[in-house]
């Protein structure tokens, strides 16, 4: 196998492991909010930082980021552990929560107060943005934050003890008012909000925010390479400054952890944002999270992509600090791929056509053998039922074909993929015309596997399954969930949208106390990217299957021949009724010549 490629993560833990700055040791992280199901960003994120660990003979905790009491729920934590064991990694005995340092964190939010370097702030939120600045503009400090430490000291016990009503009050550090990094000015480390944890019950009724729990975590863990996404680099100075002053006043030893940022992942045709996912599945618009258009973990598994075509796909387009698009075909070719060595192959129609062939035997029925896999042998091979009346594809017909056409039309001949040669001799029409059977007459002396195969040379070759045998199945083809790369006209290069701000978009995103981040606050949007929808995503037919694919067990995975990957759902297939959903088809037809 070959050596993984190289990139800035890589040289930074080679240089911390030549220098000894943690003894050697790599220890990252994946943490996760339970609020909700991971999405294909996740994937790249999880397959980095678990990977990295393990490259390195280090170690990766799962850690939930439980810190908004109203958002989160045991359910999304579940779901998160299944989709990061599903990816192929496992954390052992190191499964955290941020809740877990609850108690530690209070005493360490009293600690900042004890050291005049956090305050009781009283301010309504609409106050605190006018105070907060712009990006142009220093904060200014309102009349709370001169307030002495004891008196800080009794109100943000008093807030612990249940005492003021959600927004009355805030407990922010001291820092820099005038500082270019607005995440600098006083951030708010804890707020107020009665509500009951899923873990801690009614314990608390304050609740830390992520900057100040997240890097706290990572150091009461032993994190040595604390990796984010871009979009964290502007928090990192903060993330710095928390436990550089621990530190410094014995609370946590050195050496610290190290955040480090990476491009997040920016596909085409896809929308990760949180917000926007909620709206899908709320307004109906796909069938769930794990719908498989969706670009959730749940749904890439329901759909058929594999761990092993995410991990691909991960190496292939690299860890980088610059942003860029990658082009969703990069992802559907990395599934291909994969699925290419795996996957049995089975023979499908989807498009119904009844072929007879008049000089075969009524009532005879012999096997054809087929290949599980043409580059596979020890896969093995199966038995196809062969008999006079066929199903073979609609397209695979035309009474008028075009220049190139090499299957069937009157007079020509085409074999019988894995069984004989036949030659057209008409068609049957219904009262308007339409084609509802084919006649063909076959030559016994060419079955595949004889000698006499060869003995007559065809361009055609067309599937078929014995109409008397074949199983009918729902088959459930699935397309992009958008139908342009960038849904509502998002600008990838980020140049600004005219009367932007008119239509409710700002250029900047600011998150002050009591804020939840809102993934794409910031997105630049056109028009509404819901009608950017995919109307042909989904389409279900009746096809038929060989008699092999009756028994297909939920999640198996097989190439239907000319078709595509196509997967037995997870949850819809049985024994006897099978469901397929098609995963990717055999290639990009929309890639240019």
């Amino acid at each position: 196998m070959a050596a993984p490629a190289s990139n800035f993560l890589r040289a930074i833990i080679n240089e911390d492991k030549r220098s000894g700055k943690y003894g050697g040791a790599v220890v990252t992280r994946f943490p996760p909010e339970p609020n909700g199901y991971l999405h294909y960003g996740h994937a790249k994120s999880i397959i980095l930082n678990f990977g990295l660990a393990a490259e390195y003979g280090g170690r990766c905790n799962l850690r939930f980021d439980d810190t908004n009491p109203t958002k989160e729920d045991v359910e999304f934590e579940t779901s998160i552990a299944d989709s990061v064991r599903w990816l192929g990694f496992d954390w052992g005995s190191h499964r955290y929560h941020a809740s877990d340092y609850y108690d530690q964190l209070y005493l360490f939010a009293e600690w900042f107060i004890e050291h005049d370097l956090a305050y009781v702030e009283s301010s309504t939120p609409a106050e605190m943005r006018a105070l907060r600045g712009t990006l142009t503009e220093a904060g200014r400090p309102s009349v709370y934050r001169s307030r002495g430490v004891a008196e800080n000291l009794d109100l943000f016990r008093r807030m612990r003890a249940g005492e003021f009503p959600d927004g009355a009050h805030v407990l922010r550090l001291k820092i820099d008012l005038a500082s270019p990094n607005i995440n600098m000015r006083d951030p708010a480390i804890y707020r107020i909000r009665h509500a009951s944890h899923h873990r801690t019950g009614d314990k608390w009724c304050i609740y830390p925010l992520y900057d100040y729990t997240h890097c706290i975590s990572d150091a009461l863990e032993g994190i040595t390479h604390s990796i984010c996404t871009l979009e964290f680099q502007d928090h990192r100075p903060l993330y710095d400054w928390v436990l550089a002053r621990l530190a410094d006043g014995g609370q946590l030893p050195r050496p610290l952890p190290q955040q480090h940022e990476f491009a997040r992942l920016n596909l085409t045709h896809v929308l990760l944002s949180k917000r926007k996912l909620i709206q899908l599945v709320a307004q109906g618009h796909v069938d769930g999270w794990d719908d498989p258009r969706m670009p959730t973990l749940v749904g890439a598994r329901r759909r058929g992509f594999t761990p092993e075509g995410f991990k691909l796909f991960a190496e292939r387009i690299g860890v980088s600090k610059s942003d860029a698009w990658i082009d969703i075909s990069v992802l559907e070719d990395c599934m291909r791929e994969d699925l290419n060595a795996r996957a049995p192959r089975r023979m499908a129609v989807l498009d119904p056509l009844r072929l007879v062939i008049d000089n075969y035997p009524e009532g005879r029925a012999e096997e054809c053998l087929a290949p599980n896999h043409p580059q596979k042998p020890d896969f093995g091979k199966r038995a196809l039922p062969f008999a006079r009346e066929l199903w073979i594809e609609r397209d695979d017909y035309q009474e008028n074909p075009p220049s190139g056409y090499f299957r069937l039309a009157p007079g020509a001949e085409v074999r019988l993929r894995f069984a004989y040669v036949v030659r057209c001799i008409g068609a049957e029409k219904d009262a308007a015309g339409n084609v509802v059977a084919v006649h063909c007459t076959y030559d016994p002396a060419t079955r595949s596997g004889t000698p006499g195969a060869d003995a007559r040379k065809v361009k055609g070759n067309i599937h078929w399954l014995a109409a008397g045998h074949a199983v009918p199945a729902e088959v459930r083809l699935y397309d992009r969930l958008f139908a342009v790369p960038f849904p509502g006209a998002r600008n990838p290069a980020g140049t600004p949208v005219e009367d932007a701000e008119a239509a409710g978009v700002v250029a900047h995103a600011v998150v002050v106390a009591g804020d939840d981040v809102d993934d794409d606050a910031a997105e630049p949007i056109e028009r509404n990217w819901l009608s950017d929808l995919n109307p042909g995503s989904k389409s279900v037919i009746t096809a038929y299957v060989e008699p092999a694919l009756a028994g297909a067990g939920a999640g198996e995975q097989f190439q239907f021949e000319r078709h595509g990957y196509f997967v037995a759902d997870r949850e819809d297939s049985a024994p006897g009724v099978p469901v397929f959903n098609r995963t990717v088809t055999l290639r990009d037809s929309r890639a240019q010549k």
